[in-house]
């Protein structure tokens, strides 16, 4: 979703679509993810998931043959395709 968007329609106090919420849901849910992931491995002190989560869904992903997470965030199945690359972070099967 376009940072526009999101400014454009909050400033007008509109709500989102559902396809928008949806995938705001997704970021929200992965980031909760890795915020986590990165609290279990170890100190997540000043470790900003956000600020890493925003960058890593643009990356071309080796996992993903070379798609970038972000491609995959528009639906509920794409979302769980990337979580589940996430899960495999902290489980050591990355690749």
């Amino acid at each position: 979703m376009a940072r526009a968007t999101v400014q454009r329609k909050t400033s007008r106090r509109k709500p989102l679509s559902a396809d928008e919420s949806s995938r705001a849901l997704g970021i929200c849910r992965l980031i909760g993810q890795v915020r986590a992931l990165v609290g279990q491995s170890g100190d997540a002190s000043g470790f900003d998931a956000a600020r890493w989560v925003a960058g890593w869904l643009d990356q071309p992903l080796p996992a993903l043959s070379g798609i970038a997470p972000a491609q995959l965030m528009d639906t509920a199945e794409g979302q769980a395709i990337v979580a589940q690359v996430v899960a495999r972070m902290q489980s050591g099967v990355y690749a």
